[in-house]
């Protein structure tokens, strides 16, 4: 069986832009599906799912992922990325977080500490 990671991550979202990440996962569900099975084969995804959390802080995104390669490595494939579809949804991305999705995180991927029913 090959290995599996797993990872979730919280991005802010910028306030007010709730309704815009909610339509960019609509789009992506619809009109833009196939676009997206096939940026998430090329990073070699196997499932992401959303989450949209308050907090005393603001609105976060909390995404998580499971992928057949690290997801620093993921993570850093689409930064390279120029497909038209990954810069498409790197500008979303950025429009809504505030993040630059082209420029890999400096600081270490999330840690996993705990892990039940898999």
């Amino acid at each position: 069986m090959a290995k599996s990671y797993q990872i979730c991550i919280a991005f802010p979202i910028l306030k007010g832009k709730e309704a815009e990440l909610k339509d960019l996962a609509k789009t992506l569900k619809g009109p833009k599906r196939k676009e997206f099975d096939k940026s998430e084969k090329r990073l070699k995804t196997t499932k992401e799912t959303w989450f949209i959390q308050e907090s005393p802080q603001g609105s976060m995104a909390l995404a998580y992922f499971e992928s057949k390669i690290d997801p620093a490595k993921a993570f850093e494939e689409l930064a390279r990325s120029t497909d038209p579809f990954d810069v498409w949804v790197k500008e979303k991305m950025k429009e809504i977080s505030g993040i630059d999705f082209n420029k890999p995180s400096e600081g270490p991927m999330p840690e996993q500490i705990f892990t039940y029913g898999y």
